[in-house]
């Protein structure tokens, strides 16, 4: 297949987000995070066709994970604690739309994707790995916060046996340990038997809310990080939900990323399943610690944990995706970038997966090939009318044993025409 990039902007500080306006404007986030001497506070852009910037807002709550086109104005993820959902309107200024989501933790709000019933559909990442706050809340490069707030279930769960003992660098005295249950804060147990309730806001989850913030609501539980979200023309609702890590005091190991369609009321399956496979199954036995337990009792009151569409190699970190227009060779596939693994943070160390874009037929789940050089780390894509892809560079950005390598300003902005 015939390919040619180019560059259209370069310079950005890691950016999370590119989203194309009715008017084929083009508009790019940068996440705020203060990495490799890059400034801290998100920032939104308006991009032209010849890769001039202009700068909309800054000061952004890093990192601020996505932007949304809808009705004239842009909708803004801010992950930084407090999380909210914020509107940049044309006149520049912004309102805040929802906050007093859950926070901090691993993960955090997510993409705005707009709902043919134009409703805003967003998406809140897991507090912790695998459902108990560990040591790797501590020591790994982009979080160092210990305690950090614990899950909250979005249905009704009875715990089993789970708490977990570490030591507890809060004590202050050398040999002390802290014992953790799930869904609990760190240092305080939990009991088997425990019957949690289901709230809202919950972590692990798939929210709604009305476009001015109002009537929030769980459209489903269960999807530890789905970081992209993508609506389809017939109105399904697609998530790429990002697999657990082999890290902390409930380590998984080559656990998948997963393609989802989202249903209202569905379970998929954190913290005990994986696409359906128990996290018990032989497949998932972790390097770094004792192979995992349920920490819920109740699977038989919860939906029937939910099967993938796409199940993408382990620790490829699968981000964002977009819908192959009809000017394309394949129109209908799925194109999604593989923003790559975070070894040895999050996984022992290995050859290196991801860091590019691939093409998914949705008739039968084959993942193919599409991009790979020049990316670093791809983390969002969006086709234009002609069927020109456009591809957002994370920029340079590595894990290494003594935390987070990285270089602010190697961001870019990418047009590939795909023949």
């Amino acid at each position: 297949m015939d390919q040619t990039v180019e560059v259209v902007a370069s310079g950005f500080d890691f950016p999370t987000s590119v989203a194309l306006g009715g008017d084929g404007t083009l508009y790019v986030a940068e996440s705020g995070l203060p990495f490799g001497g890059a400034r801290r506070g998100g920032r939104v852009w308006r991009v032209g066709g010849d890769g001039e910037r202009e700068l909309l807002v800054e000061g952004l709550r890093p990192p601020v994970n996505g932007i949304a086109v809808h009705e004239g104005g842009l909708y803004l993820s801010e992950g930084g604690h407090p999380q909210r959902i914020s509107r940049l309107h044309q006149d520049g200024s912004v309102s805040t739309v929802l906050e007093g989501l859950p926070g901090p933790g691993n993960y955090q709000l997510n993409m705005v994707a707009v709902g043919p019933d134009g409703k805003l559909y967003f998406s809140q990442g897991a507090m912790t790995n695998t459902g108990v706050i560990g040591l790797d809340a501590y020591e790994l490069g982009w979080l160092r916060r210990l305690p950090h707030a614990h899950d909250i279930p979005g249905y009704d769960i009875v715990l089993a046996e789970g708490n977990v003992e570490t030591p507890d660098p809060l004590a202050g005295n050398e040999g002390a340990t802290a014992t953790t249950g799930p869904f609990s804060p760190f240092g305080q147990s939990a009991k088997a038997g425990q019957r949690i309730p289901g709230q809202v806001p919950a972590t692990a989850s798939v929210m709604r809310c009305n476009a001015d913030g109002s009537e929030l609501e769980l459209v489903a539980w269960g999807l530890r990080n789905a970081y992209g979200l993508r609506f389809l023309a017939d109105g399904r609702l697609l998530a790429v939900d990002q697999g657990p890590d082999d890290r902390g005091s409930r380590p998984v190991g080559n656990a998948p990323d997963l393609l989802f369609e989202v249903r209202t009321g569905s379970w998929y399956g954190w913290p005990d399943f994986i696409g359906g496979d128990p996290v018990t199954d032989l497949a998932y036995r972790p390097t770094r610690g004792a192979p995992p337990r349920f920490v819920l009792a109740n699977h038989d009151e919860l939906p029937p944990p939910e099967r993938a569409l796409v199940r993408f190699p382990p620790h490829t970190a699968a981000v964002k995706l977009d819908v192959a227009p009809e000017a394309t060779p394949w129109p209908g596939h799925l194109v999604v970038a593989l923003f790559g693994d975070e070894a040895p943070m999050t996984a022992p160390t290995g050859p290196r997966v991801g860091r590019s874009v691939v093409r998914v037929d949705p008739s039968d789940g084959g993942i193919h090939p599409l991009l790979r050089d020049p990316l670093r780390r791809p983390i969002d894509v969006c086709f234009d009318r002609a069927g020109a892809l456009y591809v957002l560079d994370f920029g340079e950005f590595e894990m290494s044993e003594h935390g987070v390598e990285a270089q602010g300003g190697t961001g870019a902005l990418l047009r590939a025409e795909l023949g």
